[in-house]
């Protein structure tokens, strides 16, 4: 089947990183999928396995700078590592860590403590954002840090905080304070370091979702969380930056992760569309099938290029919020549709779980949902449109 490197013009760099991760997936991540979605929980030891396997080629935190001991890959080719990263669950994938860029935030002994860690792969850390009312709509927030002399005391609940393992530390989302503005009272959010052991921090399992089931959810609670000011990512009050912008590229990826799906699932379906036969010849002989298959790779590469289109808007400093909001909605949409159809060639056998169909099926639901939903990625285009006309 057709692969990213026909459409596009890669480098050879591109192309040598791609080819040793293709590799890299097919010796230490498939080969543990079935197990660990069956278990809902990754052995840890082949977690860790995954790991130091990633340090030692050089996978690892390829997504920061050279200057903090990253790789240093642009958001183009962090693009196509997440595409080809995606065709796996977040569970091993994982494993090979992109730390978060907000990191970069760290200043002083920060560096040392946080940053530091998390490129050598001595820390892990999770972005807690998300509340029981307050999903997209962060500024519904409840958690709050209140300044008390030369320390914030932190209360508040967190969920949905995902991780492929538990944390050391956690970049907290908390309200500040308020400030005026135009329309109103508006809240001001802080980023926080947490450490994990933190006294007041109680840190639960979560449910267990359908999707994904390896990959588990937490629960985060702060009872009385004194931190100091040194704890602060980035300034007071400007959190919502920080975020936006782990949210805004964060989205373009998850488009990326979806056309590996993609690309996955189109290789399942044509595969078994030319062995599979009915009526004395392959099911792919048929237009039922066969249109099911074009519209795959049609949608395919469209996704393709308005993810691409994205990360090189990105390195050009000019990537919008629609286009980060369109590449997710479509990516997103047409793996959902891609998955259904491969499910339907399969027949009966795609819902079993001694095959990988059903697996990717049940995952692709939720990409369309997390980082924010597909009415919310319409909402931000569709307010970009408007907002043009509403100027004249």
């Amino acid at each position: 089947m057709p692969e990213i490197d026909m459409y596009f013009q890669l480098t050879d760099e591109q192309r040598m990183i791609l080819d040793s991760l293709r590799g890299f997936m097919e010796q230490e991540i498939f080969p543990h999928e079935a197990e660990a979605d069956r278990a809902g929980q990754l052995a840890p030891e082949i977690g860790e396995r995954i790991k130091r396997k990633a340090l030692e080629m050089g996978f690892y935190a390829m997504n920061l700078p050279t200057s903090v001991g990253g790789g240093g890959l642009d958001y183009t080719t962090m693009g196509l590592v997440e595409r080809e990263l995606g065709k796996a669950g977040w569970a091993l994938s994982g494993f090979v860590t992109r730390p978060t860029e907000l990191l970069l935030a760290c200043e002083g002994e920060q560096v040392e403590r946080y940053l530091e860690p998390c490129v050598s792969g001595e820390k892990h850390e999770c972005f807690a954002l998300t509340e029981p009312g307050a999903g997209s709509d962060i500024l519904s927030m409840k958690t709050r840090a209140v300044a008390d002399g030369g320390d914030y005391v932190i209360d508040g609940f967190k969920h949905f905080i995902s991780a492929h393992t538990p944390p050391d530390f956690a970049i907290v989302f908390a309200v500040t304070g308020e400030d005026r503005t135009e329309r109103g009272a508006r809240k001001r959010v802080t980023a926080f370091l947490v450490d994990r052991d933190a006294p007041g921090f109680e840190f639960t399992l979560g449910p267990q979702c359908t999707s994904q089931r390896a990959y588990r959810t937490y629960q985060l609670s702060f009872d009385g969380v004194r931190v100091g000011k040194g704890q602060i990512l980035g300034e007071e009050g400007r959190g919502l930056e920080l975020a936006d912008k782990w949210l805004k590229m964060g989205r373009v990826y998850v488009g990326a992760q979806c056309c590996g799906k993609m690309e996955r699932l189109l290789d399942l379906a044509a595969e078994w569309a030319t062995t599979r036969k009915q009526f004395g010849k392959p099911i792919g002989r048929f237009q039922g099938t066969s249109f099911k298959l074009a519209d795959m790779a049609t949608e395919l590469q469209a996704a393709d290029l308005l993810v691409m289109h994205a990360c090189r808007k990105a390195d050009a400093g000019s990537m919008t919020p629609q286009d980060a909001a369109m590449a997710k909605l479509f990516a997103t949409e047409a793996l959902g549709r891609a998955a259904d159809s491969t499910v339907q060639i399969y027949g009966g056998m795609g819902l079993m779980e001694e095959l990988p169909v059903e697996r990717l099926w049940r995952d692709a639901r939720l990409e369309r949902i997390w980082d924010g939903t597909s009415e919310i990625q319409r909402h931000i285009i569709s307010r970009t449109l408007l907002r043009e006309y509403e100027a004249t």
